[in-house]
């Protein structure tokens, strides 16, 4: 009987925490497979704990590293270090990251000082541009340099990998896993105190914005832009889960608080937002993994970005890129809240990032892998 490989995931965010956790939940049901080992940094140490907690995932190293207004070296150094004891301690036979955090670049870089495999879950995202997002951008590019085997969850990203000479044999289409994550948390009995408070015929737009090149005068524009949307629609309502970051506490608070038919909740836990969202009517977001998951929804999204990494969304005609311009944002909200034909052509488009079955496919190919190298 052949020992289960042991495989080391490491994540430190809070999408991190969804992509990852249904692979950590398919490895659990293959115990003769597989041990898992889960490690998180806690770069985001509120959001992270609520997708742990709703998974039941306990973590085998807790490093919790961040510290408030740390630098991007400050922070990546201190993973690094804390990851190469952790490595030292577990001896993985493989190590899984997800993504473009921080926490993914320093956990591959840790990986390739010990020589041990990486494979990059939500492999081959890009914008080709390193500023936009950052430092997003050159982290999964770097990641991606490191990596053994690359779980691309479309073609595009597929091709993004054979382009720069990733080998072909290397390169694995998956669908991606924040799809398979909606199978466990959109409940039809769900019910919620801001939801059950609104209206049953008032129209929910549901927003998050919290990146850091959107901070200061772009956040401003969106929110004065989102404001006059709501003010001039009787029978729309805004549902904003507001960062716990205080410069977005701050601007949120100054521009939508206290507004009528504006709801400024804490950022609510995994259950809470994708059932939030299979309850909206539009979803404005600066967010990579919502642009996946709304469609799955049946909802159209305006990205408040003028990049995207997941352009799939754009051709398919699921998502719409406004930037964080007043005109732009309000020409398409006004457009989706009027033109009942152009919402349901957002709405049901087909959804290009997966079918709900991206851990199966990921755990096959680990599998593969390693039988491929006895």
């Amino acid at each position: 009987m052949s020992v289960p490989r042991k495989i080391m995931t490491i994540f430190g965010t809070r999408p991190g925490a969804i992509k990852m956790a249904p692979i950590i939940t398919a490895m659990r049901s293959m115990p003769d497979q597989f041990e898992p080992v889960v490690v998180v940094t806690a770069q985001h140490r509120q959001l992270l704990d609520q997708v742990l907690n709703f998974f039941a995932i306990e973590p085998d190293f807790d490093l919790n590293t961040m510290q408030p207004r740390d630098s991007l070296s400050e922070r990546t150094s201190k993973m690094l270090h804390h990851l190469d004891n952790v490595i030292n301690a577990a001896q993985p036979d493989m190590i899984l990251v997800v993504g473009d955090a921080s926490t993914t670049l320093a956990a591959g870089l840790a990986a390739f000082y010990h020589k041990i495999p990486v494979g990059h879950v939500e492999a081959g995202l890009r914008t080709y541009d390193k500023y936009a997002p950052f430092p997003e951008e050159m982290n999964r590019h770097l990641t991606d340099v490191l990596s053994d085997l690359y779980f691309a969850p479309t073609t595009l990203s597929r091709d993004n990998l054979i382009a720069e000479n990733h080998s072909v044999d290397n390169v694995f289409i998956t669908g991606n896993t924040s799809i398979d994550a909606l199978k466990y948390t959109v409940r039809a009995d769900y019910h919620h105190p801001t939801l059950d408070a609104i209206p049953a015929n008032h129209r929910i737009l549901l927003m998050t914005m919290q990146r850091r090149e959107n901070l200061g005068t772009p956040m401003k524009r969106v929110f004065h832009a989102i404001r006059d949307v709501v003010e001039t629609n009787p029978d729309v309502e805004l549902i904003y889960p507001v960062h716990p970051n205080p410069d977005v506490m701050a601007i949120a608070d100054d521009l939508l608080g206290g507004r009528e038919r504006i709801h400024l909740v804490e950022p609510l836990d995994l259950l809470d937002f994708h059932n939030f969202a299979a309850r909206s009517y539009l979803i404005l977001t600066d967010s990579g993994g919502i642009q996946e998951e709304a469609p799955a929804l049946d909802k159209p999204v305006l990205v408040l970005r003028t990049k995207t990494e997941r352009p799939e969304g754009v051709t398919a005609g699921t998502v719409r890129l406004v930037g964080t311009f007043p005109e732009e944002i309000q020409r398409a909200a006004f457009e989706l809240l009027h033109d009942s034909k152009e919402y349901k052509k957002m709405a049901h488009a087909p959804n290009p990032f997966g079918d709900g079955n991206a851990a199966t496919r990921i755990l096959k190919v680990i599998k593969d892998y390693f039988n491929n190298e006895q």
